[in-house]
């Protein structure tokens, strides 16, 4: 246009920009109490649905007043161009943060519902909200005229070259990726690694996986040694798991009473410690003739692997009380050493080993008569 601007334009501009501005006040209260209601539901995602439209609605509203009122002016059409330009920019700028905002927390929102723990596996996280951006810088590089066509291919070669500097850390990520698609491992998994390296998935991201012990220290390992190494999963495919606890009875003990207290036993612990499992079916295997008792083994359940030192603990005193009020004996090993008069051992017992609290009586060496 090549009219001088008037009055009139300067005031509906005005207006199409406090229109704007107040269409982006109301909107910004309205997902405010979207949010409230969004925190009763038990589902996270609407909440970052909502944080999102928190963002991305009042800005629009700013754009569009903003545009409106540069149609109203009489601009020319070099200058209304770039106003276009710069908001349309500016919209696929908040359009794209916004975006890979909530496909960033939907992500994490997954993990961590698969998962059930706190921890969350950023890998995901951060591969998803990169991709998000990268896409929202090829849009506006497309707004503002700019051809993406020779920036894709010169990516594709820097890509090569940047793939064969960095194998270690692709196959880093890689592995990352496969074992969390795999679902092998999952963070808040309690594992064990052939290397000897254990305890819970904290996290696992782009190059390396943290695991906390029951020390409560951090042990990093690179994703491709973990994917490669021999591992047990104490959480898969369930957490729950038994234990085995050895013990043994004299052989002058009544079996059946013996089956019979540990059993009860093994009910009471089941049932008034933490951390064990109430409808465990009690297990008792005899299953040894020893030197000096009959040995059997004691089937625990619990809930998952770290309970298992607390619930054995219990077990063990509480059984150990059990059998004193029951006269029940638990015999330590003993042998029997006898001796000729001239000090040697008897056929039998030549080559068998001495207990080290075994004691020889000291021979006293007689003079000869003159």
């Amino acid at each position: 246009m090549n009219r001088a601007v008037t009055m009139h334009d300067l005031v509906v501009a005005g207006i199409a920009l406090v229109a704007g501005m107040l269409a982006a006040f109301l909107l910004r209260m309205l997902t405010r109490w979207l949010a409230r209601h969004a925190k009763r539901t038990r589902w996270e995602g609407d909440d970052v649905l909502v944080g999102a439209l928190r963002t991305l609605l009042p800005w629009a509203a700013i754009a569009g007043g903003a545009a409106s009122a540069a149609a109203v002016l009489p601009l020319t059409s070099t200058v209304q161009r770039h106003t276009n330009q710069v908001l349309t920019v500016l919209l696929i700028f908040v359009a794209t943060v916004t975006a890979a905002r909530v496909v960033a927390g939907l992500v994490q929102t997954v993990t961590q519902s698969r998962s059930g723990v706190a921890g969350s596996a950023t890998i995901f996280v951060n591969i998803t909200r990169i991709l998000v951006l990268a896409i929202g810088f090829l849009v506006v590089l497309q707004t503002l005229g700019i051809s993406i066509a020779p920036l894709l291919t010169a990516l594709g070669v820097g890509g090569l070259a940047v793939a064969l500097a960095l194998q270690d850390t692709l196959a880093n990520l890689f592995a990352g990726i496969h074992i969390l698609a795999s679902k092998t491992v999952q963070p808040g998994d309690y594992i064990r690694l052939s290397s000897g390296e254990e305890g819970y998935v904290e996290d696992i991201n782009w190059r390396q996986t943290t695991v906390r012990n029951l020390s409560n220290n951090l042990v990093v390992i690179p994703n491709g040694q973990l994917a490669k190494a021999n591992m047990t999963n104490y959480m898969r495919p369930e957490h729950q798991l038994t234990i085995l606890v050895q013990a043994g009875v004299g052989y002058d003990s009544d079996l059946e009473h013996v089956e019979r207290v540990t059993t009860e036993v093994v009910t009471e612990v089941m049932t008034e410690i933490t951390g064990a499992v109430p409808d465990h079916e009690p297990a008792i295997r005899f299953h040894t003739f020893g030197d000096s008792r009959i040995g059997f083994t004691v089937i625990l359940g619990v809930g998952e692997f770290s309970d298992q030192y607390r619930i054995k603990h219990e077990f063990i005193k509480r059984l150990h009380r059990r059998y004193r009020e029951e006269g029940i004996r638990i015999p330590a090993p003993t042998r029997t050493v006898a001796l000729h008069q001239d000090g040697t051992l008897p056929p039998t017992a030549v080559d068998q080993p001495l207990p080290q609290d075994t004691r020889i009586p000291h021979q006293r060496e007689e003079p000869a008569p003159q």
